[in-house]
């Protein structure tokens, strides 16, 4: 690994330049900031509002019984106690 600084040769893995004692280790060339995590959490938060509507117009499209469930009370007394199943 060379310094950027006065070009000696030093092992990989040192920290430090063994001649001009200057910190060799590379930092990342980017840093997100916040408002770049801003952004990004915006267009996902986009995505998935724009995928919910797109799903739940689909799924209205779809052809009836499926598009609207209806259970019949004399299949369910339990929800309907009030009212007793005519025999």
């Amino acid at each position: 690994m060379k310094c950027p600084s006065c070009g000696q040769e030093n092992k990989t893995g040192t920290r430090l330049c063994k001649k001009c004692g200057r910190d060799v280790t590379l930092a990342p060339s980017w840093f997100p900031g916040w408002k770049w995590h801003l952004k990004t959490l915006a267009v996902i938060y986009a995505a998935l509002v724009v995928v919910f509507f797109a799903a739940h117009w689909l799924l209205r499209k779809l052809p009836p019984p499926y598009n609207i469930r209806t259970i019949p009370a004399e299949l369910t007394p339990w929800l309907y106690p009030h009212k007793t199943p005519v025999p």
